[in-house]
């Protein structure tokens, strides 16, 4: 009993996008956010033929844009006939409801457009329930005709309710048991996982976090030598991956881990929180960043709350500030004064060297300071090592001096 909003056919799906944009937002970032959306449609399997904007202080209650946005809408889907309309927010029941009245293709919102790419890339059986899980908590609040396909598998005579229960109920009902089952499943998953972690105790371990698609499966695949998914698409990565891994006769675990996003679905967060578990319970993070996105600064607070939400937020951790290679220092008029300045790689570069957490600038397409990376990492993992393993530090250690060094 799944819901499959987005089906994977030969001729593709087609979307227009809506999208409310704030008196907090600038003109740049509510552009930005758009092409995000366009992003995450691309990579579920749908193209965008039109962004729709409108600036409110907040979403309609009734219609998410207002009367006149909406009535534009309407006629633009009359005439060019898109699968679906994709909006940048979580639509309530109620606005799921009214657009339902006037809108004739699908509708989606941020959220479920996350959770669907996110089951079509999940790959282990933790995965996978865990999406499907996010799927039904996120279904079940706003349950509407919409959802009325529900199977009936546990329908029929002999089922509680009776002939007068509403169809409504019927689906609440059916979606309450899916997820009791789901969470069962999960806490059976997560017992095996815990089995497993415990030979894991004893070795330093080192998570690669991040937002989506900033290069994390890149570089792990070069660190590791690994051939994990990687592609140029939000979320190529769901399930978290481990490797162990040797630097300078040290053992340790490098974890690749999901990518966080803007308004990540708290169901998600929720749901993948045993996964999410490789960060938690890691020593050393490594947070990479696209510098080359112009919001990467950003995308860099994002994480950061995000580490904070899952209680990770105290842990040992490197900047790693990659694609490097695809920064585009601008060109400056030393007369104007009215655009405002943007840095060159060369004063981020100062910004943020020699200060907390610790950066290093790399490409890792190009293979850009990598030695400099792994030797960077190698100081931090071998501090950890040598805390568990105490006996195994020798005054004559090649590492010794390079940590006395650095202190």
């Amino acid at each position: 009993m799944k819901i499959n909003l987005i089906e994977t056919k030969e001729v593709q799906k087609t979307a227009i996008l809506v999208a409310v944009v704030t008196q907090k937002q600038t003109d740049q970032q509510a552009i930005e956010y758009l092409d995000e959306l366009e992003f995450l449609a691309e990579t579920a399997g749908v193209k965008t033929i039109y962004k729709f904007k409108q600036k409110l202080d907040k979403p309609d209650g009734r219609f998410f844009v207002g009367k006149g946005k909406m009535e534009e809408i309407v006629a633009y889907i009359k005439e060019y006939k898109p699968d679906m309309v994709i909006f940048d927010d979580d639509l309530s029941s109620s606005q799921i409801r009214n657009l339902e009245k006037v809108l004739t293709c699908s509708i989606l919102d941020r959220s479920l457009l996350i959770i669907q790419i996110f089951m079509q890339r999940a790959r282990t059986a933790q995965a996978r329930t865990q999406v499907e899980l996010a799927q039904y908590e996120y279904v079940l609040p706003r349950l509407t005709r919409m959802w009325t396909h529900l199977s009936r598998q546990q329908g029929g005579r002999g089922t509680r309710g009776g002939p007068g229960e509403k169809e409504i109920e019927t689906d609440r009902r059916i979606v309450r048991d899916r997820i009791a089952f789901l969470k069962n499943k999960l806490k059976e998953i997560e017992k095996q996982s815990q089995t497993q972690r415990k030979s894991r105790d004893q070795m330093v371990r080192v998570a690669l976090v991040g937002y989506t698609n900033v290069g994390k499966s890149t570089l792990m695949n070069l660190l590791s030598k690994s051939d994990v998914f990687a592609e140029n698409k939000l979320f190529a990565t769901v399930d978290a991956t481990v490797r162990k891994m040797v630097l300078n006769e040290i053992p340790f675990l490098l974890a690749d881990t999901v990518g966080f996003i803007r308004k990540l679905p708290t169901t998600l967060i929720e749901a993948f929180k045993s996964t999410l578990s490789e960060v938690v319970e890691a020593d050393i993070l490594l947070h990479v960043v696209d510098i080359s996105h112009p919001a990467f600064e950003e995308q860099i607070e994002i994480v950061n709350d995000t580490l904070a939400e899952i209680g990770a937020k105290d842990k040992t951790i490197l900047l790693i500030f990659n694609k490097i290679d695809q920064y585009i220092n601008p060109e400056r008029d030393e007369f104007d004064l009215t655009t405002p300045h943007t840095p060159t790689l060369q004063e981020l570069k100062q910004m943020y060297m020699g200060k907390q957490p610790k950066a290093i600038f790399i490409s890792a397409t190009q293979k850009e300071n990598i030695q400099e990376l792994r030797e960077l990492v190698l100081q931090e993992i071998a501090k950890k090592y040598y805390t568990i393993y105490p006996n195994y530090l020798k005054e004559d250690s090649n590492l010794v001096h390079s940590l006395t060094k650095i202190e």
